[in-house]
């Protein structure tokens, strides 16, 4: 028997979290609604949901401080919806570990194939080490990106990020010295079908860069005008 994935609805409107759970349903999702944020972090520690839908302006405690919350000892991926629609308040969801962000009103179609998206990068590690024998890893001096069991190590200690940072790592280190464009990344990284800001890489690069500084033998760099590369002396 195939264990259903499970989505946390975080939503103060009744009628937009029963419509979200209802198409979930669906597609073979199970789910659980809660309607303000101090029950969000509840039910995250007893639903222990795969992916979580986040709404910011929650009741008590908003959706940013929930994100916050639950990005100091969990991965989970999670998925901000808000009728905030200004780049101001998208830069600062994904700052704080969101994996996406849609703007109400939305596609429930849509919404779903992001679901499916997120859980498909998320699971990606999981999945390989079960096809093959072979390790996804990339190393440099003080630093180990291993996209196998989705973890980096950084001067001896495990470094927590969200799946897409990682994977933005872990591609830019794979080609070290090879320059990328933001749509390249985008593509690679994110590879949807429909319009993404590419402002969504520079916040996650500089993400990476609070995390993990540059090293003598390697680092970060910015390609003025045109993107990113991961630099090896």
């Amino acid at each position: 028997m195939v264990t259903k994935q499970k989505i946390l609805i975080v939503d103060d409107d009744e009628n937009i979290a029963e419509l979200i759970s209802l198409y979930l349903t669906k597609e073979c999702f199970e789910t659980q609604i809660v309607y303000d944020g101090e029950s969000a972090l509840t039910a995250f520690e007893t639903f222990r949901p795969n992916l979580i839908l986040l709404d910011l302006m929650l009741p008590g405690i908003d959706g940013y401080q929930v994100c916050r919350e639950i990005r100091s000892s969990s991965s989970t991926p999670i998925i901000m919806l808000s009728a905030k629609g200004e780049v101001f308040d998208k830069v600062l969801g994904l700052e704080l570990g969101a994996d996406d962000y849609m703007e109400k009103p939305f596609d429930t179609k849509e919404l779903v194939a992001r679901v499916k998206a997120v859980l498909r990068r998320f699971k990606a590690g999981a999945s390989a080490a079960e096809e093959t024998v072979s390790v996804k890893k990339v190393e440099y001096p003080e630093l180990t990106i291993n996209l196998t069991n989705y973890s980096v190590l950084y001067k001896g200690n495990v470094v927590e990020m969200p799946p897409k940072e990682l994977e933005l790592l872990y591609f830019l280190a794979s080609s070290p010295n090879q320059v990328f464009t933001r749509e390249q990344l985008l593509d690679q990284i994110w590879g949807y079908e429909y319009s993404v800001d590419t402002r969504t890489v520079d916040v996650h690069i500089k993400r990476l860069r609070e995390k993990i500084s540059d090293h003598a033998t390697w680092r970060l760099s910015t390609v003025w005008g045109i993107g990113y590369k991961f630099e090896v002396n």
